[in-house]
């Protein structure tokens, strides 16, 4: 054992050495300036941490710790603060991507208008109509409405500070009886219907139809387009042609699709003259002209005009307007409504079409047969237009045309188009074969009763028709050409004579 252990230690009783009784005081104080200065540091902003009088080592680590997108983030934010903005730290940094480019869209003419009128029309006491075109991807992709008011006129003698208000329509929508066919336009018919009688006191008014571009708002502040539709002066409503039971001006009424194309002078003779006799001395005839009528054609319609018996419209300026098939769809739309309430019964069908009774039939005991439906088809019969009958003795220059194409397609099974008939006044919209806008039934089953005779590709014609000549085959036989057969029916051959006489009877001698 070493002699100095125990004498090592401090005996007791002796003094405390001098630091341990002198440093204590300063010694918690340095520690407590230390512990403040520590938490100060912690509590410094980020951005001065990178400008800290560090040498350069010591900066260059710390700004080593931090993501580099980071960084630049963090100078982008400090530009619109007050403190100042080191660039000297983050010189070498990449400057901030650019933000998107934001680009003008500039809107140059038109493509297609919101609402084309033709025409409007009074369809009772209570409801109006009113017939156009309208951009169809506009209502296809888009939601337009429309809305209708009636503004009375404002009689003279009347308070300038309390003039009469208009009256909104208690229910308006608009169809689209085309079936989807239009191109760059569509057809539109609007239906007004007022809850009171627009100009009961027949002092005279207008229609104002308002056309909303369309979106989810449905307020009359949205985007529109005001159209005066129709103006009736005083004194020109007339409540008795409304009436039930009123008297019809016409029996039955023809509304003609587009004329165009370069059409045969003597087939529209041909055709007028066969069915004015068809339809009696009670019926008329409207023709629509979408360039089609050249002076041939009008010279062979126009003593049926003269006469009373047909109506010709121009409707040439429809070609600004791109629909179906020169806008056939709107101009038996505006016919029906045109003349809804001039005839009983309507017919819809085409100058190349020849309506036949089959059994020697009268046309007014088959429609009072159909009378308990609003509408029927008329089922057809397919007939050549190129195959007459090898005769040698036949004078086929000075025959007509539905006289000498007597070869029938006999291919049954087979779905052709129909046309048809309807009451008009219980039809609201029209299409070319029918109308799916009607109050009522609807009957196809009427082959026993009425028909028509289709020579297709023929009133295009301006020459000779006949262009091959077969013999007539057995009783029950069949011809063949172009790999169709053929039957022989000569039921508008054994009418012919009569109609030529009729005409004669008619309108005298006609030359073309």
């Amino acid at each position: 054992m070493r002699k100095d252990a125990a004498g090592g230690g401090i005996a007791p009783g002796a003094a405390a050495p001098a630091l341990l009784c002198f440093d204590v005081k300063p010694f918690l104080a340095a520690l407590t300036v230390l512990t403040l200065l520590a938490a100060a540091w912690q509590l410094r902003p980020y951005h001065s941490l990178l400008a800290s009088p560090f040498p350069a080592a010591c900066a260059q680590a710390a700004a080593g710790t931090l993501p580099r997108a980071l960084a630049v983030h963090a100078k982008k934010s400090s530009s619109s603060s007050s403190t100042p903005n080191y660039t000297a730290s983050s010189s070498s940094l990449p400057p901030p991507p650019p933000g998107p480019e934001r680009r003008e869209f500039r809107a140059v003419g038109s493509a297609a208008a919101l609402f084309v009128q033709m025409g409007a029309y009074r369809g009772g006491p209570y409801t109006f109509a009113v017939v156009g075109l309208a951009s169809k991807p506009t209502h296809v992709y888009g939601k337009p409405w429309f809305r209708c008011e009636w503004e009375p006129t404002i009689p003279s003698n009347t308070n300038a500070s309390s003039p009469p208000e208009p009256m909104r329509a208690a229910g308006t929508y608009h169809m689209l009886p085309d079936w989807g066919y239009g191109r760059v336009y569509t057809v539109v018919v609007v239906n007004c219907t007022f809850p009171r009688v627009p100009n009961a006191d027949n002092a005279g008014g207008r229609l104002v139809l308002y056309a909303h571009h369309g979106g989810p708002s449905r307020s009359p502040s949205s985007p529109h387009e005001r159209i005066v539709a129709l103006e009736e002066a005083p004194g020109a409503y007339d409540e008795a042609a409304f009436r039930p039971g009123a008297p019809h001006r016409y029996d039955y009424l023809y509304c003609g699709s587009s004329l165009y194309g370069d059409l045969s002078a003597a087939r529209v003779r041909e055709w007028m003259a066969y069915h004015a006799r068809f339809f009696g001395d009670r019926s008329h005839f409207v023709f629509h002209d979408a360039g089609g009528v050249g002076p041939a054609v009008r010279a062979a319609l126009e003593p049926w005009v003269r006469a009373g018996r047909a109506t010709l419209q121009d409707v040439r300026a429809q070609a600004e307007y791109d629909g179906w098939y020169y806008n056939q769809f709107l101009v038996v739309n505006d016919c029906l409504h045109r003349y809804r309430h001039a005839a009983k019964w309507t017919f819809f069908f085409d100058v190349d079409e020849y309506i036949f009774l089959p059994d020697g039939r009268k046309l007014e005991d088959v429609l009072a047969e159909l009378e308990p439906y609003t509408q029927f088809t008329i089922e057809q019969n397919p007939m050549s237009s190129r195959l007459c009958v090898d005769d040698p003795e036949a004078d086929y220059s000075n025959q007509w045309g539905f006289e000498k194409l007597v070869f029938r397609n006999s291919i049954t099974g087979v779905r052709r188009d129909r046309k048809y008939a309807i009451q008009a006044k219980n039809a609201y919209a029209t299409g070319v074969h029918m109308s799916e806008n009607v109050i009522g039934n609807t009957t196809h089953k009427t082959e026993h009763l009425i028909r028509y005779y289709h020579y297709h590709n023929t009133i295009n014609v301006l020459d000779e028709v006949c262009r091959e000549f077969v013999p007539i085959p057995p009783k029950g036989g069949l011809t063949w050409s172009e790999k169709t057969p053929w039957y022989y029916d000569d039921s508008m051959k054994r009418v012919a004579n009569a109609v030529r006489e009729f005409e004669r009877e008619t309108i005298g001698d006609v030359r073309l």
